[in-house]
């Protein structure tokens, strides 16, 4: 069955380049984000390791840990972050897993149904769909699903900004609109009254609909 959003994220246990862990005991009480390569040693992945490392410092201000896959063994993880070092300017400072049994790619449906599930001689193209990004918040729940083609390189800024996002709305009653960046106007949910958005923000808010009303950022 697939997995949807608000699905319990799957546990699991692996060899990762910080030693085995069992998933849901690594990501604690905080939110998590695992990432999905490929091969090791590709090209567009190359940029993106090094830039989630780059981000790793915002990502943990934000309580959320990430982790990357591969299916390859952990010594290749190893010598890939080299490179990665060297092309990037950035350390690898975050666990991969070492998907080598394709385990954690079947759990989490990484590919289609009509894959070729064997191990051998499988390249970066046969392994095309394990290229997704999940997002799982405190509870375990799967928050948000992305899956990218080969050629196009995944923005983690955007993925930063929809876990300021998801944050924010799950402490406050209020969506976020088109575009929205950090500090940014947000949205009062229909669910909030009028009379009850009155109590909670007393300094107003901008009416274009009943439906659509803008209010300063709370928090």
């Amino acid at each position: 069955m697939s997995l949807r959003i608000n699905d319990q994220a799957p546990n699991f246990t692996a060899e990762t380049t910080d030693g085995p862990i069992n998933f849901h005991d690594w990501l604690g009480d905080g939110w998590g984000i695992i990432f999905s390569h490929p091969k090791d040693f590709t090209p567009v992945c190359t940029t993106e390791l090094g830039y989630v490392a780059k981000l790793k410092p915002e990502f943990e201000k934000r309580n959320c840990k990430v982790i990357g896959l591969s299916i390859d063994p952990v010594d290749n993880h190893a010598g890939w972050a080299n490179d990665i070092e060297e092309t990037q300017g950035h350390k690898v400072n975050f666990p991969m897993i070492a998907d080598t049994d394709l385990k954690v790619s079947l759990l989490y449906n990484m590919f289609p149904a009509d894959e070729d599930t064997g191990k051998e001689n499988r390249t970066a193209m046969t392994n095309a769909t394990v290229r997704t990004v999940f997002i799982i918040g405190p509870d375990k729940n799967i928050k948000l699903m992305m899956s990218y083609p080969m050629t196009t390189g995944r923005n983690f800024d955007e993925i930063m900004r929809v876990l300021e996002s998801m944050q924010l709305t799950a402490e406050h009653k209020v969506a976020t609109p088109v575009n929205w960046k950090d500090g940014d106007d947000v949205i009062i949910v229909p669910a909030v009254t009028d009379e009850m958005a009155k109590e909670k923000y007393p300094d107003g808010w901008k009416t274009l609909k009943p439906y659509l009303r803008y209010v300063k950022q709370p928090g």
